[in-house]
C-alpha cells in the first residue's frame, strides 16, 4: 500500500453544519444555541477550567512543594555509564557527545550507581561521595569545575 492509495473510511467525513440559515435547515433562528443564557450570546465563552461556579478541580486537589523557575538544572550521570569511554580524560563536552547529557543544563553531577573498570580523569561540576570513591578506587581522578 502506498500513500496515494489511502482513502478515508466510508461515513467518516461529514458535511459542515451551516447554522442560522432558516427554519428548514433544522438549526435556524437561534442556531442551536437555545433561547437565553450565557452560551446563547455572541462572544460567549468560559475561561479554561471553569466548572459552572463549582470549585474547580485544580483548586480542589492538594498541592505540595515548589519548583523555582530559576533553580539550577543539574544533569545526573552514573559512574557505570562512564565505562563507554576509553581510558583518559572525560569532560562535559565528551558526555554531551556520547548522549549522556542532553538539553540545557547548569551543571553535571556524577552519581555512584554502577561500577567503573577503567582509569578515567573525570571533569564535572559535582560528584557524590560514592562516585568519587569508585573513580579513585579505579585509579582515576575527579576534577571539579566551578
Amino acid at each position: 500500500m502506498n500513500l496515494h492509495e489511502l482513502k478515508r473510511s466510508e461515513g467518516s467525513t461529514h458535511r459542515r453544519k451551516r447554522v442560522g440559515r432558516g427554519r428548514g435547515s433544522g438549526v435556524g433562528k437561534t442556531s442551536g444555541r437555545g433561547q437565553k443564557g450565557q452560551m446563547s450570546r455572541s462572544g460567549s465563552g468560559r475561561k479554561l477550567g471553569f466548572e459552572g461556579g463549582q470549585m474547580p478541580l485544580i483548586r480542589r486537589i492538594p498541592k505540595r512543594g515548589f519548583n523555582h523557575a530559576s533553580a539550577p538544572v543539574i544533569r545526573p550521570v552514573n559512574v557505570g555509564d562512564l565505562n563507554r569511554f576509553d581510558e583518559g580524560r572525560v569532560d562535559v563536552e565528551a558526555l554531551r557527545a556520547s548522549g549522556l547529557v542532553n538539553g540545557n543544563c547548569d551543571g553535571v553531577k556524577i552519581l555512584g550507581e554502577g561500577d567503573l573498570d577503567r582509569k578515567l580523569t573525570v571533569e564535572a561540576h559535582a560528584f557524590s561521595k560514592s562516585a568519587r570513591e569508585k573513580i579513585e578506587a579505579a585509579g582515576g581522578q575527579c576534577e571539579t569545575i566551578q
